[in-house]
């Protein structure tokens, strides 16, 4: 993915950030090295690019300086970031993450995944919530520690497939829509380590017209709320549970209320990662 560009020669290609390059003169390529490999030796090559999926094609020069081919171009291919896990299916294997899908950070558009891998991590601070500016939880990554791989990334979550071990004793039901209730109910999330725990949120309204907007709550739980002053950025993905099934996860806090925030339907989540 594109996502800026810069004078080659005095000419800066029309490439815009969000623009998806798929072919280097007539090859495909997938990631930046295979981007690097098909412009060395060359003045300039033909760039084919997805722009709101329409192929469109561009010459761009090429220059060689300090030991590096350069393109006009800053590209990025992969992405690293913290979620929170939401669901496995105990027969399938198949976990879904995050309710929402990940967008670029420069760019703000969706990241197309053609795979990824989910790892163990561990909340070492967090960074609390104000109003206009949510917090966010800092984590350390264990990236040998590999819990599963990534295949898609969609406006309802991330999907894959784990391929460590789980525990089939801790399940829960999976609430029907009409089950969803305004009141009481508890989110699943870590703020410290990986220690999971639950606290008491409070929801307000239900609603079904909105990809992750179906249910609106606030936070209650006390302690949660000393530790975090609201819902913070890496809680995306915690499941939403009442009357002890599992109704939803979190996926967007209200900015200039991070009291308050926004859940996807479970069901819409299942569906995603069984397709």
């Amino acid at each position: 993915m594109v996502v800026g560009s810069y004078e080659i020669n005095g000419v800066k290609p029309s490439l815009k950030a969000g623009d998806k390059i798929t072919y280097v003169d007539d090859v495909r390529v997938n990631n930046i090295k295979e981007l690097s490999l098909n412009v060395q030796n060359k003045k300039s090559v033909k760039i084919g690019y997805l722009r709101d999926n329409k192929y469109k094609e561009e010459q761009i020069n090429i220059s060689y300086e300090d030991g590096i081919y350069k393109t006009g171009l800053y590209v990025k291919d992969e992405i690293t970031g913290i979620g929170t896990l939401t669901y496995i299916d105990p027969l399938t294997n198949i976990f879904g993450s995050l309710g929402h899908e990940i967008n670029e950070k420069v760019t703000k558009k969706i990241f197309e995944v053609k795979d990824g891998t989910i790892f163990s991590s561990f909340v070492s601070r967090i960074i609390k919530s104000k109003n206009g500016n949510p917090g966010e939880k800092v984590a350390r990554f264990n990236t040998e520690d590999i819990y599963g791989t990534i295949n898609k990334n969609t406006k309802t979550g991330v999907y894959g497939v784990m391929t460590k071990d789980i525990d089939h004793k801790n399940l829960y039901k999976v609430a029907n829509l009409d089950e969803l209730k305004t009141g009481p109910a508890t989110i699943l999330t870590t703020i410290e380590g990986d220690k999971i725990e639950e606290f008491d949120i409070n929801i307000i309204k239900i609603s079904n017209k909105n990809y992750n907007h179906d249910i609106l709550f606030e936070i209650t739980d006390k302690r949660l709320l000393k530790a975090t002053n609201g819902i913070i950025q890496g809680m995306s993905g915690s499941p939403i549970i009442q009357n002890g099934k599992i109704i939803g996860a979190v996926t967007h806090v209200v900015v200039d209320n991070p009291l308050k925030g926004y859940g996807i339907y479970i069901g819409k989540m299942l569906s995603e990662g069984e397709n």
